[in-house]
């Protein structure tokens, strides 16, 4: 304890607390009285009788000492800040978190599909996927490690449906998949996220009572992006047994694959007791977010000097995507560009058969001073030239 007593000290604030204590030099035998049963035997029991001695003692009469070597390095825990900051990101958008099981069936994470009969999977090729099974379940629909977490959300929201009609959470933790030639499974860390029912909750005063769809994910999805600081995110339609056709689209950051995200197939919804609003679920990659996120990045001071507003409508074949012009006005743009959103598409007798009409609108900026007429004309002259030039795009009349 940092103090020295001797023996007939220690016997005093023993014998204080009705404790038989016979002195043999600097040897005690201490007998513990029958109502203190919370005291040990054996080597617990002379920790236990240290604790009386200092608690009697005084505990303001110990005197403080310093660390007799150096503190070790601090060093953070990048992997699990990052996760922090995505509960956070998600939380404040509106998401609560939810924690499932890690434990359930194969035949509960089948649900997440369209559920063919056995001879259409066995024409198809389908196999069986491989699941880490325990020896000795704690219940008979607790006998496998997962391997997604859209089965365990999608659960959560079979359950929550029956109470309230607006469900957005997600949940963030680790999925088990067998290895070939390991003895023990692959654990990536995902998150998944759920959104379904009303756009905004009731409330006293009118809202957005429009159910939430693809788009609805997609800004959740860019909004928690952007707020890591993460850059050069291609969203692209992709097909999955479990989306909705036409409503899926894989997730690549710096061309890297993320994860995919979109509306629930018709067919797997029935799979589940959900409501009639879309449901839309989002699985990403914990481990391929984490070395993406930049450990600085640099702030940009608010602009004072004017922006120019422009709108841009441009004819395009329709296997254009809005991506690609969007990305091209950037590229000719340069830094003067500094968004570009579009928020009109027209099909229709005046874009032509095979033919869309987007519409975008344009800021243009500098940091330095204002810009001029003549300086935005000439901008706007490159962009429109360069997109007919390599998207075959030209201006709506």
């Amino acid at each position: 304890m940092g103090i020295s007593l001797d023996a007939n000290e220690i016997a005093d604030l023993l014998r204080s607390l009705e404790f038989t204590v016979n002195i043999d030099g600097e040897n005690l035998t201490v007998k513990t009285p029958d109502h203190r049963l919370d005291i040990g035997e054996g080597i617990i029991g002379v920790a236990d009788l240290m604790e009386e001695i200092a608690r009697i003692y005084g505990y303001d009469r110990i005197p403080e000492t310093r660390l007799s070597d150096q503190l070790p390095p601090q060093r953070g825990n990048t992997s699990l800040e990052i996760e922090d900051r995505l509960r956070d990101i998600l939380a404040n958008l509106g998401l609560q978190e939810v924690i499932t099981h890690r434990l359930t069936t194969p035949e509960n994470e089948a649900r997440r599909f369209p559920q063919p009969s056995q001879d259409q999977r066995q024409s198809a090729g389908i196999e069986e996927p491989e699941y880490i099974h325990l020896a000795n379940p704690i219940a008979s629909d607790r006998s496998a490690l997962r391997q997604s977490l859209i089965a365990s959300v999608l659960e959560v929201g079979e359950r929550n449906a029956r109470l309230i009609d607006r469900l957005a959470f997600f949940e963030l933790g680790e999925v088990f998949l067998p290895e070939s030639g390991r003895l023990l499974p692959a654990e990536p860390r995902q998150i998944a996220i759920l959104l379904s029912g009303p756009r905004t909750e009731q409330h006293w005063q009118e809202g957005d009572g429009y159910p939430m769809d693809f788009f609805d994910m997609k800004g959740v999805l860019t909004q928690m992006f952007g707020n890591l600081q993460l850059k050069e995110i291609d969203f692209k339609a992709v097909e999955h047994p479990t989306f909705h056709p036409g409503k899926c689209a894989s997730v690549k950051i710096q061309d890297l694959p993320i994860g995919l995200f979109g509306e629930v197939h018709p067919l797997v919804k029935i799979n589940y007791d959900l409501p009639e609003y879309p449901v839309m679920v989002a699985e990403l990659d914990v481990e391929a977010i984490q070395p993406l996120v930049p450990d600085r990045y640099n702030l940009v001071s608010v602009p004072v000097f004017p922006p120019v507003l422009e709108d841009l409508a441009v004819v395009v074949d329709e296997n254009v995507s809005a991506e690609q012009i969007r990305d091209l006005i950037r590229k000719i743009g340069g830094a003067t560009i500094t968004k570009v959103k579009l928020f009109d598409v027209y099909r229709g007798g005046q874009a032509g058969p095979g033919k869309k009409s987007l519409a975008f609108n344009l800021t243009y900026q500098n940091p330095d001073r204002t810009l001029t007429d003549e300086e935005v004309a000439r901008i706007r002259q490159k962009i429109v030239k360069q997109l007919d030039k390599e998207l075959g795009a030209h201006l709506r009349s």
